[in-house]
């Protein structure tokens, strides 16, 4: 028995010795990753910093970083950072929400049956090239400007790039793969989930990335349509106070959320995509 239990704890530190045998260089990895990919920004801050104090920008058209900061730090303090970056985030999920599931609906619609393709793509392709300030006027007049007109003009945004990337995802999907499923007896359920799904999910995934960027790149369209709050309305703010600080801090937080949003979207799409040899590089 003491054996058995002796035997039982020597595989547990040994297993545990592995796990974090691979998990060092990993580790490592990441590390290094996040330090080569800030090294250019901290880099090109530093020279703006330096420029902007001997005077060759002036701080009336290009104010130092160090300004920036003291603005956000001054929006941080007095609470109204909080409810800008809030309710712009806020309006951001709502849109891609929306978006993404009108998208997947139909797209699938599309991507399966040839019939649905030849009736609803071509109307679909036409109101893709509508440019989207065109929606504002139309979008205020039915909608007014509250935050129904915003959350929906963000939608149309995010629509698009994942409704193409879901139709190419199921049209892309190898035939053989499909012929093999049926050769196995799969009905069509089960083809749908257990092929024709995980075949499609990386353009997917990529077209879920592709909508949220340009959801963050809408927002600000959305904003213009008579915000009170929001990182749009900074914007505006910013332009009307002649504060060029305000409208780079707005800028930078857009920056920030977004690359965190994207980021977050990256390890869902390497953790589903792990088993693409893709996903290892070296």
């Amino acid at each position: 028995m003491e054996k058995s239990a002796g035997r039982f704890v020597g595989t547990q530190v040994a297993d545990e010795s592995s796990t974090d045998a691979k998990r060092e260089p990993r580790d490592n990895k990441r590390l290094q990753s996040i330090l080569l990919g800030s090294l250019l920004p901290v880099l090109l801050i530093a020279v703006w910093e330096v420029l902007s104090r001997i005077g060759v920008f002036p701080a009336y058209q290009l104010p130092a970083p160090t300004t920036i900061l003291s603005t956000i730090r001054e929006m941080a303090q007095d609470g109204s950072l909080y409810s800008h970056v809030g309710i712009t985030t806020f309006r951001v999920f709502a849109g891609f929400v929306i978006g993404t599931l009108l998208a997947i609906v139909l797209g699938s619609v599309v991507g399966f049956y040839e019939k649905a393709e030849q009736i609803f793509d071509p109307m679909i392709q036409a109101f893709r090239s509508i440019p989207s300030l065109a929606w504002v006027p139309l979008f205020i007049l039915w909608m007014g400007i509250g935050e129904p007109s915003k959350v929906t003009m963000i939608a149309v945004g995010v629509f698009f790039p994942v409704y193409l990337n879901v139709v190419s995802g199921i049209a892309g999907v190898d035939r053989k793969l499909i012929e093999v499923g049926k050769m196995y007896g799969l009905n069509t359920f089960q083809l749908i989930r257990r092929v024709i799904l995980p075949a499609s999910m990386p353009s997917f995934l990529t077209g879920l990335r592709s909508g949220l960027g340009l959801g963050w790149m809408f927002v600000v369209a959305a904003e213009l349509m008579g915000a009170s709050t929001g990182l749009g309305y900074l914007l505006v703010l910013g332009q009307n106070t002649l504060s060029p600080e305000i409208i780079i801090a707005s800028i930078i937080l857009f920056a920030i959320i977004g690359k965190l949003t994207d980021w977050i979207l990256k390890i869902v799409e390497q953790r589903a995509l792990h088993w693409q040899d893709g996903m290892v590089k070296s």
